[in-house]
């Protein structure tokens, strides 16, 4: 059965970005402080993985058969070049259909009704028996607002964020448990980071 997912990687602190969309460069260091490679479709974009983090960043990726992202995230990553890196087909939710798309040679499809419930629909049909990605904080608060993810997953990596306060006078964002526990149908899991930054699975 399909499941509808989405996912983040968040410092101990509770916060998934720091102040003005800073910090990623702390949330995503265990994408590349390993000895085992990960290869994406993209050939400058492998990741180096410790075995634990490798095993399960695998393991999402082998069972996830489309995406459903925004505009705002397609626009900053132009579209991956027509490819995204995990290789699967993109589900786009935007106001209009961006120019020069859709390709035919890239598996891009934008949904332009206003309705996450379209966006989703077409991507479980994608996806065939495996899963569906949700990426983007807004598409995942509108998937959680109408009731539609199965599955809230944490990558808890040892960084403190807040500690970025000092530095600007905007908030980090916080991801709230009881943002992440509205929808009665999601459940949460957490792979915890040890403090070299390998992450364990909690229970």
């Amino acid at each position: 059965m399909t499941k509808i997912f989405t996912g983040a990687s968040m410092s101990l602190d509770g916060y998934i970005a720091g102040p003005a969309e800073t910090g990623f460069e702390h949330l995503f260091k265990w994408y590349g402080n390993g000895d085992v490679s990960v290869p994406t479709t993209h050939a400058d974009m492998t990741l180096q993985m410790s075995p634990v983090s490798a095993a399960h960043f695998r393991s999402m990726v082998e069972n996830t058969g489309a995406l459903v992202v925004g505009r705002k995230l397609f626009d900053t990553t132009g579209g991956w070049d027509g490819n995204h890196p995990v290789g699967v087909p993109v589900v786009v939710v935007t106001h209009s259909v961006p120019d020069g798309w859709p390709r035919e040679d890239a598996p891009f499809s934008f949904v332009t009704d206003g309705r996450i419930e379209s966006a989703i629909r077409q991507a479980k049909a994608l996806a065939g028996d495996k899963n569906v990605g949700v990426n983007g904080g807004t598409i995942a608060r509108q998937c959680l607002n109408a009731g539609l993810l199965d599955e809230i997953f944490v990558d808890l990596v040892p960084v403190l964020l807040a500690a970025l306060r000092s530095s600007t006078s905007r908030r980090p964002r916080r991801c709230s448990s009881r943002d992440r526990c509205r929808s009665r149908r999601a459940s949460t899991s957490r792979t915890c980071a040890t403090a070299s930054g390998h992450p364990e699975r909690a229970s």
